[in-house]
């Protein structure tokens, strides 16, 4: 079992700064990728950032120029750098995990932490 626990949501006005952190911790083998998804309230969950195990990193539009995703693979963690943050990144930040599977061509196992509350106001 993997098991994912995050960091370093609050509360921030807008144009400040916040760092999520997560560790993960557990039977971590063929890693696929970390990363960071969000919802907000009334909305379905989205990607915000990955980086993948060879670290390529895809970011959301929205967030793209704001933030950073950067891992520690000897540790297993992953941290999300948001700068310049809007109201409208307000949401649950939830720590993302991909294990592949040992079967060529089959999905991917996906864990997920509980999350944390970014709250930015205007």
């Amino acid at each position: 079992q993997v098991q994912l626990v995050e960091s370093g949501g609050g509360l921030v006005q807008a144009g400040g700064s916040l760092r999520l952190s997560c560790a993960a911790s557990g039977s971590i083998f063929r890693l696929n990728a970390m990363g960071w998804y969000r919802q907000a309230p009334g909305k379905q969950r989205e990607l915000v950032a990955i980086i993948t195990s060879n670290g390529r990193t895809n970011y959301a539009d929205s967030v793209k120029g704001r933030s950073t995703i950067s891992t520690d693979n000897a540790k297993n963690t992953v941290d999300l750098q948001m700068n310049s943050l809007k109201p409208e990144d307000t949401a649950v930040y939830y720590c993302n995990l991909q294990i592949r599977s040992i079967v060529p061509g089959y999905p991917t196992e996906d864990y997920w932490g509980r999350g944390t509350q970014v709250t930015v106001s205007s």
